[in-house]
């Protein structure tokens, strides 16, 4: 039973009771919700504060925990940036040094990726967006600058490639094995104004002139495709002309044997042919001349297989030394 309250009438000098009116009654009622929700909302606040929920304190650790290995990514990428840095100078180092080329522009590798605008969105984020921004922003970066780097080395490997070829294809070994030689190849009769064997009057001698024993091999001092094969009676006698390609030719003279035809393909070391003493010719011996776009050079510049710099220089001082030559 509700409990009714009376109030004293000054002019009729009565109790009576207690009436509200109805304006009375939504103000009392307004009041009474105000303080249960304000009181409601304090509560939630404390309780949200100093008594979080299962699922709020797993909610904590699993921040706490992304905190912590964000921080060892920050470090590992930062480790990253550096080794890609390394890498670039390497490249540099790599065109320079080996190919003669200009490495990557600086103002191409640090150059910006665009749109400043991109990570707009993320700055409604207030405590996590400058850290969310910088974090793509830098991993942009990285990853142009490995496209970048990957699109060099891929550069890299054509020219190396092409190095490869154009070092396997100029001559650059003796034509006969120095241990298949009847005499040392610092005692061999070089290139320029020799004593003419047969006609006894000094000319200029084109090549170089290797001794060996007849049916000895001869390789060829490069890769390329033979170009001529020919047998005379005199000069040159049974000879071979191989070309190498970027203006290289070599010539085999005074050949025995010829294990070749024309426009066949031959590697470097491979056997051409033997030891002779054809055409114009006082012993067993092998001619070699290297051309360079059709002018002979000394053959000695391409004789570099298994000599010392101390070596080399020593035979370039034996072959200068103005003796009799072969043919």
């Amino acid at each position: 039973m509700r409990k009714e309250k009376y109030v004293y009438n000054q002019q009729t000098l009565q109790f009576e009771k207690l009436r509200l009116t109805l304006r009375e009654k939504i103000f009392r009622f307004a009041g009474i919700c105000c303080s249960i929700i304000f009181v409601s909302v304090g509560v939630f606040s404390l309780g949200y504060k100093y008594f979080p929920t299962p699922l709020e304190k797993a909610l904590d650790r699993e921040l706490t925990e992304m905190e912590y290995h964000y921080s060892n990514l920050s470090s590992d990428f930062q480790d990253i940036a550096a080794d890609v840095e390394r890498l670039q100078q390497k490249d540099k180092d790599v065109h320079r040094m080996i190919f003669g080329m200009e490495p990557i522009d600086d103002a191409i590798w640090n150059g910006g990726i665009g749109g400043s605008k991109r990570y707009n969105h993320l700055e409604d984020f207030e405590k996590t967006g400058e850290m969310i921004t910088e974090s793509l922003s830098n991993v942009e970066k990285l990853k142009r600058k490995i496209s970048i780097q990957s699109n060099s080395l891929d550069s890299l490997f054509i020219l190396a490639k092409s190095k490869e070829e154009r070092l396997a294809s100029i001559p650059s070994i003796k034509p006969i094995q120095e241990n298949k030689l009847t005499r040392k190849v610092k005692h061999l009769s070089g290139y320029g104004i020799r004593l003419h064997p047969v006609h006894k009057v000094k000319k200029f001698h084109k090549g170089i002139d290797f001794t060996a024993p007849k049916g000895t091999a001869i390789q060829s001092t490069g890769n390329g495709k033979v170009i001529r094969v020919e047998k005379r009676r005199s000069g040159y006698g049974t000879n071979v002309i191989i070309d190498h390609g970027y203006g290289f030719t070599s010539l085999y003279a005074h050949m025995k044997t010829v294990n070749v035809k024309k426009g066949q393909r031959v590697s470097k070391g491979q056997k051409i042919g033997t030891v002779g003493s054809t055409g114009t010719s006082t012993a067993p011996h092998l001619h070699y001349e290297v051309r360079i776009n059709g002018k002979a050079v000394n053959p000695i510049d391409y004789c570099l297989d298994g000599l010392s710099p101390e070596e080399y220089k020593e035979l370039i001082e034996k072959a200068t030394v103005e003796n009799q030559s072969f043919d």
